[in-house]
């Protein structure tokens, strides 16, 4: 589904002259059709499912138990 960029900058919740910014830096990949630009939402799809990933593995990391040092003795 494309977006324009005003639809792109309330689906993102970000202004619109921002994502303006973005597309003429080719931050955000678009299309021209003569008259305005045109903004596949399926990019955010992917880059939002990406980060979810990866904030996941990260969470799973921090959780995750120290193990125990197989070096340390008990000196007692």
């Amino acid at each position: 589904m494309y977006l324009s960029i005003q639809e792109t900058a309330e689906y993102l919740e970000l202004p619109a002259e921002y994502i303006e910014k973005l597309v003429r830096v080719g931050r955000i990949r678009s299309i021209f059709d003569g008259e305005r630009y045109l903004i596949n939402q399926n990019q955010f799809t992917t880059h939002f499912e990406q980060v979810e990933k990866y904030r996941q593995y990260i969470q799973d990391y921090l959780n995750e138990p120290i193990p125990e040092d197989p070096d340390i003795k008990d000196e007692d």
